[in-house]
């Protein structure tokens, strides 16, 4: 029986084969030049001049040949009519089956890149342009050795070959999502271990934190000190709200990163009143909806993250210190140790998981007993 045009073939492989039963689909077309023995584009006059040059067997120099992209093999021609059937019903895309490293790349990070900041971006950049040798190769043929032999012969240090090892984990997973491969190759990467982070935290001492307060008038160093006394991480300080700040109760509402974190209540240390006053009074006459801002910010007086580190390191230069952003709430969370705060209510402040269930799910903390304890904070 013959099939309708344009609905692909089957056809049988000769020789003795478990999967005899080739169906394909026609994808498109391409001319022939019997001469040169080279496929020819199609392009203006010369294409024309060639397609009605005659050779002296009397057939014409062009000839037309179809452009096939396989779907399958199968054991039987049943099996071979019933697969493209099925790929009638509900056509994929053949191109799938060539697809290279590159393009599952560009395709992952559209999706990817739209849930992530930035600076997170750039992360996931960084560690693609360290696999090279895996750009032109097609997904399916990607195996772990591959994988391993990339990131092995990568010219970095440990976290960025901990950042390609995780990198070839989301693409896989976004390629069995998408029918691209059905193995988990970067799973069986076991030679690549993502290493621990080693991130040191320093809290700043009395002494340090008496030398902010000298030198209060600098730019942003309220900001380091608000830090220092509410616990909140740099970049959830950088997009507080003049809303999230309650006066009545003296809270500010924040926080990011987990959901024991997220929209927490932190009552506002007396110290520091003053100084969220004078950011939130600001804000609101220069019309900002956020409590801390840069008049002269070239892009915009918002903060990110990445301004307030700059400004941060401005801060550390003038003080003559050695900190990093995040040592503000390690100092706020070591402060509150050495007073004997309640250890749930230090979690609750700075949004850490309470794993004991009892004070985790009975025991209610109220705004009163978190001030309480905040208090012990000299």
């Amino acid at each position: 029986m013959k099939l309708p045009n344009g609905y692909g073939n089957v056809s049988k492989l000769s020789g003795n084969r478990r999967n005899p039963w080739r169906v394909r689909k026609t994808i498109g077309f391409e001319y022939y030049d019997r001469l040169s023995k080279k496929t020819v584009d199609e392009s203006g006059k010369e294409f024309v001049q060639l397609s009605m040059e005659v050779l002296p067997d009397g057939k014409k120099r062009l000839i037309l040949k179809q452009k096939f992209a396989t779907i399958g093999y199968y054991p039987t021609r049943t099996e071979a009519l019933s697969a493209l059937a099925k790929y009638n019903d509900d056509p994929y895309d053949l191109h799938m089956d060539t697809i290279t490293f590159a393009e599952v790349y560009d395709k992952w990070s559209e999706e990817h890149f739209e849930k992530i900041v930035p600076s997170a971006r750039r992360t996931w950049k960084s560690a693609y342009s360290y696999c090279e040798q895996l750009y032109s190769m097609p997904f399916k043929n990607i195996r772990t050795y591959h994988l391993e032999q990339t990131i092995k012969e990568a010219t970095v240090g440990d976290n960025t070959k901990g950042r390609m090892k995780s990198l070839f984990n989301l693409m896989f997973k976004w390629a069995i999502k998408h029918e691209i491969t059905t193995t988990d190759y970067a799973s069986l990467c076991d030679s690549i271990k993502k290493p621990k982070p080693q991130i040191v935290r320093i809290p700043f001492s009395d002494e340090e934190i008496q030398c902010l307060w000298d030198n209060i008038q600098f730019p942003f160093v309220d900001m380091v000190l608000i830090g220092i006394y509410t616990g909140f991480r740099p970049q959830e300080l950088a997009i507080l709200k003049i809303a999230d700040i309650d006066w009545t109760e003296k809270t500010i509402k924040g926080g990011l990163k987990t959901d024991a974190g997220r929209n927490r209540l932190v009552p506002i240390h007396p110290t520091i009143e003053d100084l969220v006053k004078q950011n939130y009074d600001k804000a609101v006459e220069m019309g900002s909806d956020t409590l801390f801002n840069d008049e002269n910010g070239q892009q915009g007086t918002f903060l990110t993250y990445d301004k307030y580190r700059g400004r941060f390191k401005k801060v550390m230069k003038k003080c003559k210190m050695e900190h990093k952003p995040h040592d503000t709430r390690h100092t706020f969370i070591t402060l509150g140790k050495h007073a004997n705060m309640d250890e749930y209510i230090l979690k609750l402040i700075v949004g850490h998981e309470v794993n004991d269930i009892t004070e985790k799910v009975y025991t209610h903390r109220t705004i009163d007993d978190m001030r309480k304890e905040i208090l012990k904070i000299q």
